[in-house]
């Protein structure tokens, strides 16, 4: 614990030292110079603070959001400015090793000094992060995008050729702070003309009565012909938190439950049902959460009991971590699985079509969008609401609508 403190300090003084470099190489009066390094200093006492008066037994709160989201402002812009400073240093302590070896300089000479179009070029980069921060707080974090994709089966029932699924997944109620984005949420879903809905987890960030302010927004959403279904998230089994006992847990835990049902939504625990549509049908499975780093609480074999090998299969399942180590190479070929999750981390740069990029795929192999392996599909939703940093930069909250269609695989 101790080793680990002395490192964070480490990283932190490092952090500070270069970032504060830029400025000193642009910025000549003695009094700003002095300012900025005190309000660097409360506002890292701040978030230690902060941080330090997390109860446990609370789990997220408002103040933790914002605390999280001024971490982040503060500090991915000075990250930026200590990886250019530190590289002109580099620079810097190279040419100045040629200069003596090879020009006989000595001393200072030998060392030229900054360069103030370097920190120009640092501050421009950094302005980029904090901005968007920024941004990611006020607008982006409901900025909510209807994503449409196209998923071809050979396989496909002929009655479900054009069938459409509309997914959410990740709600997170626990973070909401405005009614009227999420009315208008509410709206885009049912503007789709989906034929059946499937929400894939994270009602809440930790308690049920997170949900509560918020039921007559959900119960908004219209009935759908082929149905309303749900399965279990991570966050909804309120593990995140220190419970006074196992029986208040558990009483939470029957009470998120209850919640999907309370928003009109049929909750699959480990367990299949089939969609009739004409003289054709498919099975709908839900199992659980299961994740690589996460609960796995998931079954798929028992979810899946008594489905034949040849039935047309939808899958549910939170965490795509369970495509990648169980479902995609089991014998009983899962046609489409439906997750979340990720949330895209809810940082990162996304063109669709041409380039995305998220901290969250050096985390997970399949985290935002459709992958393929084997002509067996998993979509991963990137979240309906947001946890921990308040706000969304480059990846923005979706509402995903699939349409089933017969014919060759194209991914």
């Amino acid at each position: 614990m101790i080793v680990r403190f002395i490192i964070l300090c480490a990283l932190f003084l490092f952090i500070e030292f270069y970032s504060y470099q830029a400025f000193r190489t642009l910025i000549k009066l003695r009094w700003v110079l002095v300012s900025y390094q005190i309000i660097s200093v409360l506002l890292l006492i701040f978030i230690i603070y902060s941080f330090s008066q997390v109860d446990r037994s609370v789990g997220q709160t408002r103040q933790f959001m914002l605390t999280t989201g001024l971490m982040l402002m503060v500090y991915v812009p000075k990250i930026v400015l200590t990886l250019i400073m530190f590289g002109e240093d580099i620079f810097r302590a190279g040419t100045g090793i040629v200069n003596y070896f090879v020009y006989n300089s000595s001393g200072s000479e030998a060392i030229p000094s900054r360069r103030k179009f370097i920190s120009q070029i640092g501050l421009g980069l950094a302005a980029v992060p904090f901005l968007s921060l920024i941004y990611g707080i006020f607008e982006g974090k409901y900025n909510f995008k209807v994503i449409k994709q196209t998923i071809f089966f050979p396989d496909l029932p002929d009655a479900f050729d054009g069938f459409k699924i509309t997914q959410i997944s990740d709600v997170h109620s626990g973070s909401f702070d405005n009614p009227e984005k999420i009315n208008y949420a509410i709206d885009l879903i049912n503007q789709q003309e989906s034929d059946m809905i499937l929400f894939t987890g994270d009602i809440v960030n930790t308690h049920a009565k997170e949900m509560h302010p918020w039921l007559a927004s959900f119960n908004r959403i219209k009935d759908y012909k082929y149905g309303k279904f749900s399965v279990l998230g991570n966050h909804d089994y309120g593990e995140y938190v220190t419970w006074p006992s196992e029986t208040q847990k558990e009483e939470n835990f029957q009470d998120i439950k209850k919640l999907y049902g309370q928003i009109g939504f049929n909750l699959l625990l480990n367990e299949h049902t089939y969609i009739q549509k004409g003289d054709d049908k498919i099975a709908l499975i839900g199992v659980e959460n299961w994740g690589q780093n996460f609960k796995k609480a998931g079954d798929l074999n028992k979810a899946s009991q008594n489905v034949a090998q040849d039935d047309f299969k939808v899958l549910m399942s939170h965490d795509p971590s369970h495509w990648e180590y169980e479902i995609k190479n089991h014998p009983k070929n899962f046609h489409l699985t439906l997750s979340g999750h990720t949330h895209g981390m809810q940082f990162g740069i996304e063109i669709p079509g041409y380039f995305k990029w998220s901290i969250a795929q050096y985390i997970y192999k399949q985290w935002a969008g459709l992958y393929e392996e084997f002509g067996r599909y998993v979509y991963v939703n990137r979240g309906f609401g947001f946890h921990a940093y308040p706000g969304r930069v480059g990846i923005m909250p979706e509402i995903t609508v699939i349409e089933l269609k017969k014919g060759k695989n194209v991914a």
